[in-house]
């Protein structure tokens, strides 16, 4: 009768294990979907990283790339606007902050925004830091950008210098290479 029991208990041993091992797959397969579906798609990581080619570019001319959904601006700045971008003192500034991604708490000297041997390279979020309208370039007080649709007025390395924007515009995470810019990683404030 002993051999019995045994075999019963053994039974119903293997039963439990066997129930709640089915179990765990079928509540892993019911879920694992629920999981996948929270992973970007892929047109989102299509667009996480882009290359930019700046040999095209001529000194004076900037190009609108679409990156995640928002402008960025890429200026390949004049002689003359490098100049007044770095001849400005950083006491002007209402952001004493550079809002690079590479660098997000330097300071807001020129030299922290611009890419180059001479700085000639500006690459920034094309959106206003007051209420995210999309400044017109080569415009304004400052010869930089301007947003109309509140009255921001930023110089020719993208720094607010007047009006109601709170920072200056976002720099994104980049690498470059002398004439290649990759976008890596949006920058946050």
């Amino acid at each position: 009768m002993s051999s019995t029991t045994y075999e019963d208990g053994a039974r119903r041993d293997f039963l439990y294990v066997a129930t709640g091992a089915v179990g765990a797959v079928t509540v892993g397969a019911a879920v694992w979907p629920l999981i996948d579906q929270m992973n970007p798609s892929a047109s989102v990581l299509a667009l996480a990283t882009i290359d930019i080619d700046l040999s095209a570019l001529s000194e004076g001319q900037q190009i609108t790339v679409k990156w995640r959904g928002k402008p960025v601006f890429v200026r390949y700045r004049t002689a003359e606007e490098i100049e007044a971008a770095r001849a400005t003192p950083m006491s002007d500034l209402p952001d004493a902050l550079s809002r690079s991604g590479n660098a997000p708490t330097a300071s807001a000297e020129d030299s922290n925004r611009a890419l180059g041997e001479n700085g000639e390279y500006l690459v920034m979020v094309g959106v206003c830091t007051h209420l995210g309208c999309v400044p017109l370039g080569q415009q304004g007080e400052f010869g930089g950008w301007f947003c109309p649709c509140h009255g921001s007025h930023y110089d020719t390395s993208g720094r607010i210098r007047k009006g109601p924007a709170p920072r200056n515009l976002h720099i994104p995470e980049l690498a470059f290479d002398g004439t290649t810019v990759t976008l890596i990683e949006e920058y946050k404030a």
